[in-house]
């Protein structure tokens, strides 16, 4: 007799199914779990239109939280009724309060202090620092890429999207190129290692380890910047090596900002912003940025050229200077 999943079972195995990451399968989980209990625990199907906007509503309201935040817990609630429970809720026409949004110009660092940092990280995750800066890549991105994604016959790496399936390929840095090399034949030693001592399993898309079982031991499919031990997978269980811990990189990162005596937030996302305007002020136009960060709308790649002009604004000279 086959057992009937509950539901939000059900929605860890879509998400797997399509690939999302598990901070987003973790994300969506909480979010819809926290949907369910503030209707004290009614089944969604029995739910919809004024449920859903009474929940955002109280989200923005109430909890007063950020448009990203209420952002997110809409997007789980979409996911649930259109990929979990099969109901079109784009009819529904959702007209909750929304959380009001500030437009934030995103801070850059100058060249200068892109190589403050980058000169006090230390040398581990100085390559992944590198290819933020270099490529514009997420942090996200950085950290997935596995051998395969490097192309050193043609110069480029490739960014496969999973989420929004919008793949993209970037510039291979020739300043790069030596030290990826270097960093590709450490982790083909510690993959033979890690094979002799019965593990050498890396995390593949759910579909892809169904189609391909024994892809998941392939050298090309190991991380770029794996992580230093063996872990366990939070979703199977299996032992395996994972890449850097996103928080590993990001208090490195702090710190070396620091020591670098900024004074400006640097985040892992300074450097896609920095690389976005850099590449403007050398007179690189906007649509090709557009396809480099993988951006879907033109409209977002535009915040950068607020960044500039305000820079240019900086060549102003006051009255008091004349």
């Amino acid at each position: 007799m086959e057992v009937k999943k509950k539901l939000l079972d059900l929605v860890r195995d879509k998400i797997r199914f399509k690939h999302y990451s598990y901070s987003t399968e973790r994300t969506y989980v909480h979010w819809i779990k926290h949907y369910i209990l503030f209707h004290r625990k009614k089944h969604p199907i029995d739910m919809g239109k004024e449920e859903i906007e009474a929940y955002l509503t109280k989200l923005a309201t109430s909890n007063n939280v950020s448009p990203t935040t209420q952002n997110q817990a809409f997007s789980a609630i979409l996911f649930l009724y259109k990929e979990v429970l099969g109901v079109d809720v784009t009819k529904w026409n959702i007209q909750a309060l929304r959380a009001q949004e500030r437009k934030h110009i995103p801070v850059v660092l100058t060249k200068d202090e892109v190589n403050l940092v980058l000169q006090n990280i230390p040398f581990e995750y100085s390559l992944l620092v590198h290819l933020m800066y270099g490529c514009g890549l997420r942090m996200n991105e950085v950290l997935n890429l596995r051998l395969k994604d490097i192309d050193f016959g043609f110069n480029k790496i490739y960014v496969w999207d999973s989420k929004s399936l919008k793949d993209r390929t970037v510039p291979l840095p020739q300043k790069l190129k030596a030290k990826l090399l270097e960093q590709v034949a450490v982790v083909n030693n510690l993959h033979v290692r890690d094979l002799e001592d019965g593990y050498g399993s890396v995390f593949i898309p759910y579909a892809l380890e169904k189609k391909y079982p024994h892809a998941k031991f392939e050298t090309k499919w190991q991380f770029l910047f794996p992580m230093k031990s063996i872990s366990t997978d939070p979703r199977t269980k299996e032992k395996r090596r994972h890449y850097v811990m996103p928080q590993t990189l990001g208090r490195n990162i702090k710190v070396a900002s620091q020591k670098a005596n900024l004074n400006k937030r640097v985040t892992s996302h300074i450097f896609r912003h920095s690389y976005a305007t850099h590449l403007l002020q050398a007179g690189i136009d906007l649509r090709s940025i557009q396809e480099l960060l993988g951006h879907k709308s033109v409209e977002t790649t535009m915040i950068y050229t607020h960044v500039v002009s305000e820079m240019n604004k900086a060549k102003v000279i006051s009255p008091l200077d004349f």
